[in-house]
């Protein structure tokens, strides 16, 4: 057997793939899966971002990229940090990167040591452990249940930062509840961070355009005082309906870009530039569309809410952005399938949702919170209604 480096020993796999995997064999074989383990847009990339990359593709925009980024998206991400923080922001502070997955990634690896601890409110999306875990990092979770309205409680935070603790990785929007951070949330985790100086923060702002109730409010432009302690990062992969475009950028202390620059240098080098020139057109122009997707996201979330309402054994909390919905199967527990199948975890739940009722979610366990399934509010109306639907009625099927 060959010896493979430990880093790949310890690092797994992540489960929504794998669900959409099952999914797409279950459907080759002739069934009639309904996926919704995926979070992703089933909007299309906005027709005035397709043209710049052709524009772009036809101008011959096709050489190699700067490590960094292409000047002008540099630019025209740093006019948006600068007005969603209150601060001034230059290009040079921006760092442009293969997906939001890689400004994450080279913000990890830059600066986790081996045994180094990452605190991560809980639940979270699975990328961040596999990237704390290939880092050999040590993933510190700190639960947020649905009592709390998923939101990160000051006093756990402080409870789990000790000498080892490096960093602190917020998500909201969050992935995959739906949370959004209150003004509230933000000032009890200032207070925290401002008692232990040796901790380094990510922002992962991903979600920042789809929030259904409140504002937005991201770390940084609530605690202006502990900007060099905070790197920002988004993309236009959820926004704008660009997944497969391939685009993050983030924004934080010059040292800590400049090391994630080294990292992503020795990894991928630069972005597509074709890419850069969709991002360029997708930032400067119409953001009309944004409010208009948010509307549509709004009215599935209340479908699907709605629905698994009256689904015996579920309990749904309300999510309050991003596009998913994480209701708590603890009701089915101890129990069994329609299909006679016991249910013991969520991931029993999950399986025999996708075996039995044809709905591909995926379970909590993934997200590092048991009990709970995820499944994604990015499909059309009847989508959604015929796997709501199927879901309820393998609800009321369970003995």
């Amino acid at each position: 057997m060959t010896p493979f480096a430990a880093r790949i020993g310890r690092t797994r796999p992540a489960a929504t793939f794998a669900m959409a995997a099952r999914a797409r064999a279950l459907r080759a074989a002739g069934h009639n899966v309904i996926s919704l383990a995926i979070g992703e847009p089933d909007l299309p990339t906005p027709p005035h971002v397709i043209e710049a990359a052709h524009r772009a593709a036809l101008a011959g925009d096709t050489r190699y990229p700067p490590i960094a980024g292409t000047e002008a998206l540099r630019a025209a991400v740093a006019t948006k940090f600068s007005h969603d923080q209150g601060r001034a922001v230059s290009a040079k502070d921006v760092l442009i990167t293969n997906g939001g997955k890689q400004a994450i990634f080279n913000a990890v690896m830059a600066l986790i040591e081996p045994g180094d601890a990452v605190i991560i409110p809980a639940p979270c999306w699975a990328g961040y452990i596999q990237v704390v875990e290939f880092a050999g990092g040590v993933p510190v979770f700190v639960p947020c249940p649905a009592a709390a309205g998923f939101r990160l409680d000051a006093g756990a935070l402080e409870a789990a930062i000790t000498p080892r603790t490096k960093l602190l990785l917020l998500n909201y929007p969050n992935n995959p509840s739906g949370a959004i951070a209150d003004t509230p949330m933000l000032a009890g985790v200032a207070t925290v961070l401002r008692r232990h100086p040796q901790v380094m923060v990510i922002s992962d702002d991903i979600y920042e355009h789809l929030i259904f109730e409140g504002d937005h409010h991201t770390l940084a432009t609530a605690t202006p005082d502990l900007v060099n302690r905070i790197l920002t990062m988004s993309g236009v992969s959820k926004s704008y309906a660009m997944t497969g475009w391939r685009l993050g950028f983030c924004t934080g202390p010059a040292d800590w870009l400049a090391a994630m620059t080294l990292v992503q240098g020795t990894a991928t080098a630069g972005v597509s530039t074709i890419s850069q020139a969709a991002a360029v057109a997708a930032l400067e122009g119409p953001q009309d569309l944004l409010a208009e997707r948010r509307t549509m996201y709004r009215h599935r979330r209340d479908l699907v809410i709605a629905a698994l309402a009256t689904a015996p054994g579920l309990a749904c909390s309300r999510p309050e952005g991003a596009f998913y919905a994480f209701p708590s199967v603890t009701g089915l527990l101890g129990r069994t399938s329609p299909a006679g199948r016991p249910l013991y975890t969520d991931d029993d739940v999950a399986g025999a949702l996708l075996d039995e009722a044809l709905v591909a979610t995926v379970p909590g366990s993934a997200f590092a919170m048991t009990g709970h399934i995820r499944l994604s509010t990015a499909a059309a109306d009847p989508i959604l209604t015929e796997a709501t639907g199927r879901i309820v009625r393998f609800c009321e099927g369970v003995q």
